[in-house]
């Protein structure tokens, strides 16, 4: 009985294809380091421990990318601008954010069309935020 080609095996999701959870959270946690020093950045995040913002994005990558949805088991819908429209993002605050990210990013040394997915993705996103000229 011969195999039908593709049928072995489920095709990973883009998730699963940089490294799962390991990926996400050390993202994550890099560009958390960049904004606890950044003072344009760290005063839009109220609590004195980053954790918890670094666990909530963290969980949100992990979902959007094709992991667990955990985040929205405990949050619901992701609902990201309306997140974000109690602070004022501006351009400036959107370079620093996308300047902290590449700098993780850069550090995960994934595949180049990896990291090229994601980069597009992240400046798209970050695009969206800004709500206030600047």
């Amino acid at each position: 009985m011969s195999e039908i080609p593709g049928n072995t095996t489920q095709e990973q999701t883009f998730y699963e294809q940089v490294g799962g959870e390991e990926t996400f959270r050390r993202l994550v946690h890099r560009f958390y380091e960049g904004v606890a020093e950044d003072p344009l950045l760290r005063p839009m995040y109220p609590e004195e421990d980053l954790g918890p913002a670094e666990e909530r994005f963290a969980l949100f990558l992990i979902q959007y990318w094709g992991g667990p949805r955990t985040y929205s088991d405990r949050r619901g819908h992701p609902r990201l601008r309306m997140r974000h429209a109690p602070f004022a993002v501006d351009r400036a605050a959107h370079d620093a954010w996308l300047r902290h990210m590449r700098t993780a990013l850069d550090e995960l040394g994934l595949a180049p069309e990896y990291e090229a997915e994601l980069w597009r993705y992240f400046t798209y996103a970050a695009a969206s935020m800004v709500n206030t000229a600047g």
